[in-house]
């Protein structure tokens, strides 16, 4: 199993804490941890540093060598810009193929997802080893949800395909795009349904021949690749999209399997669900020089230790100030604060 953490993209709906050149999944978020280094401690409980590789551009890549400098250099994917996870993926089984590993599976992990306790997510990666090595379907992963999980696309499980002893993998009997609340709520209901987590495992050969069936102005480009093409050259060849502009033909013909997260994955991809992370573990705490009356469920991040913020009958708030920025948004409303900063963008002011 080869491990590749894939960390392109920089985190909008967390700015002004996140930046372009500062993301999110390489800033102090955690029990003094970013994002990366939570991940990659997990993975080398099982792995050699030099057996897990990396998804990312130029720019990331010197940050990430920082925080986990074991890994070798070789083991960086560079994607010369960034044209949304089909692409990168595309590349990553494109690079694996060419350094002779076509049929050594790999799983993509997700940067800015935490998956606990880590034994559980090692046990289900080499179970996804085991079965990608004599099966040409394409594996994800999704979790059963207790409330509705907006935003995000479903998967219905069929059968189990997996051993006993083994997490719980299934075919895969529909694919759900995401949906209005009320019909996520009434999907929700049946006992099958799974919120789609991606987790891809596949060899690079398997990959590369789902993308020759299902998209093949990806494919092309990519088989120039593994022939010692510049990557530079050819990456640029491919449309930028998601991955599931093949997932989802691959899910219709019942060409995949799902697994069903044997551990508790969060995804940290809001201020609110950082919040909720950080205080159900008891890793929240006000800055000492935030002063609050008569309010409560705010959270407040400050940088300048020289400035006091004073909240009165104030609850349920985002309240985030680096200096050069301030963010304040309602709880509930922290999804819509990439929107925001694309209005910044539009009026060419230099915080992104």
């Amino acid at each position: 199993m080869i491990p590749v953490i894939i960390c392109g993209g920089w985190g909008t709906k967390l700015w002004p804490i996140s930046r372009q050149y500062n993301p999110k999944h390489f800033i102090n978020l955690i029990g003094g941890k970013s994002l990366f280094q939570i991940n990659y401690e997990a993975l080398i409980t099982k792995f050699k540093p030099e057996d897990i590789y990396v998804s990312t551009n130029q720019d990331q890549a010197v940050i990430a060598a920082k925080q986990a400098p074991e890994i070798p250099p070789a083991n960086y994917i560079l994607e010369p810009e960034m044209r949304n996870q089909g692409p990168a993926t595309g590349l990553i089984a494109a690079v694996l193929f060419r350094k002779g590993l076509a049929d050594e599976p790999f799983m993509i992990v997700q940067v800015d997802d935490l998956r606990e306790p880590t034994e559980n997510f090692i046990k289900m990666m080499m179970d996804c080893d085991r079965l990608a090595r004599k099966e040409t379907k394409y594996i994800t992963g999704g979790f059963k949800p207790d409330f509705p999980v907006m935003g995000v696309d479903y998967l219905v499980k069929g059968k189990r395909v997996s051993a006993t002893n083994e997490v719980g993998i299934y075919e895969v009997d529909k694919f759900v795009w995401r949906g209005s609340r009320e019909q996520t709520e009434e999907f929700i209901k049946g006992e099958n349904a799974l919120v789609h987590t991606n987790h891809s495992c596949m060899t690079p050969r398997n990959f590369l021949n789902m993308l020759q069936k299902y998209k093949p102005d990806w494919h092309k480009p990519l088989m120039t690749i593994i022939e010692e093409g510049d990557i530079k050259t050819e990456f640029v060849k491919m449309s930028p999209g998601p991955i599931e502009d093949v997932t989802q033909q691959v899910h219709a013909a019942g060409e995949s399997l799902v697994v069903e997260l044997p551990f508790k994955w969060v995804d940290i991809g809001t201020y609110e669900s950082l919040f909720k992370y950080l205080s159900e573990r008891g890793l929240y705490k006000l800055p000492e020089n935030v002063v609050v009356q008569d309010s409560r469920d705010n959270f407040i991040k400050l940088d300048d230790p020289n400035k006091v913020i004073c909240l009165v009958g104030l609850h349920d708030l985002i309240i985030v100030d680096t200096g050069d920025a301030i963010l304040i948004c309602n709880k509930d409303q922290t999804g819509q604060v990439g929107e925001v900063l694309k209005e910044v963008k539009k009026r060419n002011i230099s915080l992104t």
